[in-house]
């Protein structure tokens, strides 16, 4: 499982890559109960040599990072630094999503982090979000570009979940991955190509039965996607119970022999990727 930051006294500094997409409006994806299937509006890909050269004009914008992390400053804090995309100064992450900041165990599994770009201001951070920091630890950063996240999740490779998956049975996680196999309408894997001999992670969209039925996905073979969602370990009796699946009985008979007890990941958002694939 993923731990909580918040009697971690040392700071801990993994190597970073990063990619990053302009979200405007994708503030709660990892919340969201809805899945996107078309890129949010007002939504723009960012080209990674803009960011590296223009840091300061996404002051304001709200920005998708996804990272290796990570250098943890404080209890709601931590750093992405990589000079591909940010140069050489580390980017302060506050977190204010009001979630336990829960960082990977694994220093090799990224974060996606959502949130809005600002000057960083510690007052107004503490007063606008309820916040308590203390000044010593943000002395370096403050007036310095931060992104001040709405959502923050563990960003694992399907690979990586179906080769370790009680790191993160019920963790929401943000995984991103090409389209393998669609098969129905609420159920697809995302391809595992980054480590040899792992198996694709099989996705599954169903309603919450307490919750208002959603609209299905829509996905395409090859395409390339991000999908949130809490991953469980695959039980037919519990996802009876807890979903209205709409399978039919050999559809559901056949996920059961090939699934039983292995990884799924419950989607409650499914996204075009504005990651790109070779991060």
């Amino acid at each position: 499982m993923a731990k909580s930051t918040n009697n971690q006294k040392q700071k801990r500094l993994f190597q970073s890559t990063l990619a990053i997409g302009l979200i405007a409006g994708l503030m709660g994806a990892c919340a969201q109960d809805t899945p996107v299937t078309q890129t949010p509006s007002g939504a723009t890909n960012v080209q990674t040599e803009d960011v590296a050269d223009n840091t300061e004009n996404y002051i304001g914008q709200v920005v998708t990072i996804r990272s290796e992390p990570v250098e943890v400053v404080g209890d709601s804090s931590f750093t992405v630094s990589d000079e591909q995309f940010f140069g050489t100064e580390p980017i302060l992450v506050i977190n204010a999503s009001g979630e336990p900041l829960l960082l990977p165990e694994d220093d090799d599994v990224d974060v996606q982090v959502t949130g809005e770009v600002r000057n960083f201001v510690i007052a107004d951070v503490e007063e606008e979000f309820g916040l308590t920091l203390d000044p010593d630890l943000y002395v370096d950063y403050e007036e310095q570009p931060a992104i001040i996240a709405q959502s923050i999740a563990l960003a694992p490779e399907p690979g990586e979940i179906t080769s370790n998956p009680e790191q993160y049975y019920g963790e929401t996680l943000a995984v991103t991955g090409e389209v393998e196999d669609i098969r129905s309408g609420s159920a697809f894997t995302l391809d595992e190509e980054q480590l040899f001999g792992a198996e694709d992670l099989l996705v599954v969209y169903a309603s919450p039965r307490d919750g208002v039925q959603q609209p299905l996905p829509a996905v395409t073979d090859d395409e390339t996607v991000a999908v949130t969602g809490v991953l469980r370990a695959f039980v037919v009796a519990d996802f009876e119970r807890d979903y209205d699946l709409g399978w039919d009985l050999e559809f559901q008979e056949q996920l059961e022999a090939e699934y039983s007890n292995r990884p799924v990941l419950v989607a409650t958002g499914i996204y075009p990727s504005a990651i790109p694939e070779d991060y």
